[in-house]
């Protein structure tokens, strides 16, 4: 019986890799014969409602919304900033799977129906379905005791700010930002400073995209968002109102109040490096204007090493390298020709890469030539106006060319070469580059020619040192940027002062017993009593 029980329940062995179906045993008989059946058809129901759930977008973004409120619970329970920082770099992915319905489910299932903020986040979605949604098993603690975290209460509304920014419905947004900002500012929790940045920046952007008186009313309240996230010590909201007020005042020209306000705050040196980045590019269009072009340039390049190396930030990093060009060009400079030939730079520098060529040869023809077919182009860049003053540096750059090229020339041909209006023109532009030490000539007013002297030694000028200077200074520069962004554990120099005052307390009570007589030598040698 032991055989034919053993042989009747023998079974095929195969790699354990393969899905294997399930089995359904089913007796036979009174023998205990047993019939191995397929259990396929039974499971297959359960299995494809099951794959049918995972693969419906509408649950699994829900479900992320979900998970995102568990991370903030446990940032305000932990009080620990990263996992909110976690949340937010999933907004870009989750953007583009909101729909009305999903909104409509989370707040239904988030919020108590006698909650304030229903009312409003209902009216925004405008969802015709938001009352018979049906609800899922999950829900989250703060719903089900009635009780909605702020924090998850201002995530919900960032998320319905920035559907209607994809929505393009400016006006009704702007309204909904206002209110959610007023909200805001009444709100002091630290563990609300990523999210109110955020919200900040979204309240900004729809003011903006909104015709032209509407940007200007929104200073008042950035400006006094200012004051007090200053007063409440909130960094990121700090960092990112700077960099929002800058942006507004540049977009309307209003240079002078954008260095006032740069003069009369200071920025958070320990604020996110996209921030940092933004705040040195407004800073360098700021000083470009102003005609300090060597902050400008420092800025600007600090802004390009410290911006994202993604596909996202590749638009500000154009930017960016546009308006180094053109401060580089100013200054006297040329710029690298490796800079023209990355590849996501390559397309946007085209008419920059020409505007270079111009003004490295000194021609003007070639010059205003690139500046009115690309005129277009240099406005929307904001680059216009820069690239005008461009004018004297290539007149400069033609007679230092000239000067390299003959050791003798009048005045006439240089006035014909360089399509100047008179002789005088072309004496008074020689004699400012001599003073400027642009080119070592001189110039013979009576008979009127420019004579080159012979190229000097130029080791023995001070152009050496002034380059090992700077290099110097962009050395302990570099160094001190990487001191400040390295991260150390929060209040760790508290316990080490602790700890070593409570040693110095142990010993004192050590020496006061051994004067006490408490101690003697064998107890206080211990196991050093060898040596």
């Amino acid at each position: 019986m032991e055989d034919k029980q053993l042989d009747s329940e023998d079974v095929d062995m195969k790699d354990d890799s393969a899905p294997q179906k399930p089995i359904a045993i089913k007796k036979v008989g009174a023998g205990g014969d047993v019939e191995m059946e397929d259990g396929k058809a039974s499971g297959n129901d359960g299995d494809d409602k099951k794959d049918e759930a995972k693969e419906d977008p509408i649950i699994v973004a829900i479900n992320e919304i979900k998970d995102n409120f568990t991370l903030l619970e446990r940032a305000v329970t932990l009080f620990d900033a990263r996992f909110t920082l976690r949340v937010l770099r999933t907004i870009s992915s989750l953007r583009r799977r909101l729909t009305p319905e999903i909104l409509a489910k989370v707040i239904k299932e988030t919020y108590p129906a006698e909650h304030p903020s229903v009312r409003r986040l209902e009216a925004v979605i405008k969802y015709d379905g938001a009352m018979e949604v049906e609800s899922t098993e999950v829900t989250s603690k703060e719903g089900a005791s009635g009780n909605v975290l702020p924090e998850v209460d201002i995530y919900i509304h960032l998320l319905a700010q920035i559907y209607l920014l994809d929505q393009k419905s400016l006006e009704e947004g702007a309204k909904f930002s206002t209110e959610l900002v007023e909200t805001i500012h009444l709100l002091n929790r630290r563990t609300l400073d990523s999210l109110a940045a955020k919200v900040y920046f979204y309240y900004a952007r729809f003011h903006e995209l909104l015709p032209s008186p509407t940007i200007t009313s929104i200073r008042p309240q950035l400006l006094a968002s200012l004051r007090t996230a200053t007063l409440r010590k909130d960094i990121d909201t700090q960092a990112t109102l700077i960099t929002l007020l800058l942006r507004n005042y540049l977009l309307t020209s209003h240079i002078t109040q954008a260095d006032h306000l740069v003069s009369k705050t200071v920025f958070p040196e320990s604020a996110a490096n996209n921030l940092i980045a933004r705040y040195q590019y407004y800073l360098g269009r700021i000083r470009a204007i102003q005609l300090d072009y060597t902050a400008a340039h420092n800025e600007l390049v600090g802004a390009i090493r410290k911006a994202p190396q993604t596909a996202a930030a590749a638009g500000f990093v154009q930017a960016a390298n546009k308006l180094n060009i053109i401060v580089e060009l100013l200054m006297g400079d040329i710029p690298e020709r490796s800079i023209f030939r990355e590849p996501r730079l390559e397309k946007a520098l085209h008419a920059y890469f020409l505007l270079v060529q111009a003004v490295r040869i000194g021609e003007l023809d070639a010059f205003f030539d690139t500046l009115n077919t690309h005129a277009e182009t240099f406005k929307k860049d904001g680059t216009y106006s820069l690239i005008l003053r461009l004018r004297q540096n290539v007149i400069k750059t033609g007679i230092r060319m000239m000067s390299l090229s003959y050791s003798k020339i009048s005045l006439r041909d240089i006035c014909v070469r360089l399509r100047l209006d008179s002789e005088e023109s072309a004496e008074y532009i020689v004699a400012k580059a001599i003073r400027d030490g642009v080119i070592e000539a001189t110039l013979n007013h009576e008979k009127g020619y420019m004579q080159s002297k012979e190229l000097l030694d130029v080791y023995a000028t001070q152009e050496p040192q002034e380059a090992f200077h700077e290099r110097i200074m962009f050395c302990m520069s570099l160094h001190n940027d990487s001191v400040k962004a390295m991260r150390f554990p929060m209040n760790q120099h508290r316990l080490e002062l602790k700890n070593a005052q409570e040693a110095r307390e142990r010993e004192r009570e050590l020496a006061k017993e051994i004067q006490d007589g408490e101690i003697d030598d064998d107890d206080a040698g211990g196991e050093f009593e060898g040596l």
